[in-house]
């Protein structure tokens, strides 16, 4: 992993840019962009995806697998992930000719320019709160700029570039790069200590937030609920502080809420109360909604239009998206890999299985989460899904730490019956198939490749039938 350095210079003026990851949900926006720009873009990625053939469709040189060969001559500044290793030919490579190596957040920080823009932050509901905002704007007549971490589903892309002064961001916090924005509004939707490979400590993690909310130019909108919320909130000196949540002292009040089916509420602002029915289920959408009609009411639109707005959101990928239904089964995926966000999305399937049980198919993230918090998965697993098949550990940009496997959180399990540890993917959803009964919906939790098995789930689901 190498962590950005952001004291390095971002060139005034790019031509040619080569992305190393190009393929990543994040990356392929940006280069998006760059080509929007009319920049010459080239990259390369360890994997081919869908992502590498639409850029490829669009004039990108595009490569499978890192290579120094792959650096073209004529580029004049490399954009690069913290997933990287510092021994990647390609970033060795531009190192040695000298030239611009920059992160990506710096990349979208040269995007941005002097554009008005809305950051969203927090642990979790970050790409949610995105497309709900982008979304609400389009449909008030807006044209705003946008990357977000995920595809917005009605979209279909997770960037765009927009023709207004408006530029909505899903401001990542992981590596500190959230303090690099020009913020004019920023939305805080949690503030879950995380990360803590980074910030090393929850004081140090507590304290960028403060820092990044009060940068902001026009005005701060953040969680009256979440317990690290409120901490940050009150170190805060920004002279404009919006909250909202369930709280009776949340300036944007979520009461009446419903859950069976999509989420149904009532938002309060300023003694006006006004209806809401989101398309989305899970409580905590209608709470990510209240989030972005403060954001809204910061830019100067009423409740109610706002709120009709954020209702025409219809969701992101790998945000409990529907992937196919066998045998009477539903087959979910969902990006979930934090206990919060593991307890989010499984409420939300809750609220709308009926009689059908929750089988969870958890691929734990990384081998320094799940060290710290196996207990806390295993609680929450345990606790709203039937049943759980553990895989093993995503390690992602990190190296294997001896006795940190999948088999930490099945082994926290108060009830061994309830939890299966299958290191092997076709045995996992070859055991999936055989627990899942009609009505049962299955959900893959993880923000690794734990949506790659899916197709094996769903062919197990209709062998089973056969058999």
């Amino acid at each position: 992993m190498i962590r950005p350095d952001l004291s390095l210079p971002i060139p005034a003026e790019i031509t040619a840019a080569h992305f190393i990851g190009i393929g990543g949900s994040g990356m392929s926006g940006l280069a998006g962009m760059f080509l929007d720009r009319g920049i010459r873009v080239s990259g390369s990625d360890r994997a081919d995806s869908a992502a590498l053939r639409a850029l490829a469709d669009r004039g990108a040189i595009v490569h499978v697998g890192h290579d120094a060969a792959n650096l073209p001559d004529a580029v004049d500044t490399v954009v690069h992930t913290g997933a990287i290793w510092p021994e990647n030919p390609e970033f060795l490579l531009a190192k040695e000719r000298g030239l611009h190596v920059i992160h990506r957040s710096q990349a979208l920080h040269w995007l941005i320019g002097s554009r008005r823009l809305v950051s969203v932050a927090g642990a979790h509901g970050k790409t949610t709160s995105t497309g709900m905002i982008v979304t609400a704007l389009r449909g008030l007549g807006e044209a705003p700029t946008f990357v977000s971490g995920g595809v917005i589903a009605d979209l279909g892309v997770s960037s765009g570039t927009g023709s207004d002064e408006l530029f909505v961001i899903e401001a990542d916090e992981s590596d500190g790069t959230f303090l690099l924005y020009d913020t004019s509004v920023a939305l805080i939707t949690n503030v879950d200590p995380d990360h803590l490979d980074h910030w090393e400590s929850r004081d140090a993690f507590y304290d960028g937030f403060v820092r990044f909310a009060n940068g902001a130019r026009e005005a701060v909108v953040i969680s009256a609920d979440d317990a690290g919320a409120r901490r940050v909130a009150a170190a805060l000196t920004h002279p404009r502080v919006i909250t909202f949540g369930e709280g009776a002292a949340a300036d944007v009040r979520v009461t009446d809420i419903v859950t069976a089916g999509p989420v149904a509420f009532a938002l309060t602002h300023d003694g006006e109360t006004v209806p809401g029915r989101l398309s989305v289920p899970g409580a905590h959408n209608a709470i990510n909604a209240a989030g972005a009609v403060a954001v809204l009411l910061t830019l100067g639109y009423p409740l109610e239009p706002a709120l009709r707005a954020v209702e025409r959101f219809a969701g992101t990928v790998r945000r409990f998206e529907l992937h196919g239904v066998e045998r009477g089964v539903s087959v979910y995926d969902d990006y979930a890999h934090h206990p919060t966000e593991v307890a989010a999305a499984l409420s939300a399937a809750r609220s709308v299985v009926g009689d059908g049980r929750i089988i969870a198919l958890h691929q734990p993230h990384t081998y320094s989460r799940t060290q710290e918090m196996y207990r806390e998965f295993a609680d929450v697993l345990e606790t709203l899904a039937d049943h759980t098949v553990v895989l093993d550990v995503y390690g992602a940009r990190e190296d294997p730490v001896p006795g940190v496997t999948g088999e930490l959180v099945s082994g926290a399990f108060r009830d061994a019956d309830r939890v299966h540890f299958v290191a092997d993917w076709q045995q996992a959803a070859d055991y999936t198939a055989s627990v899942a009964r009609s009505g049962d919906y299955v959900i893959t939790l993880g923000c690794g490749n734990v949506h790659l098995i899916i197709p094996q789930v769903l062919e197990a689901l209709a062998a089973k039938a056969q058999d």
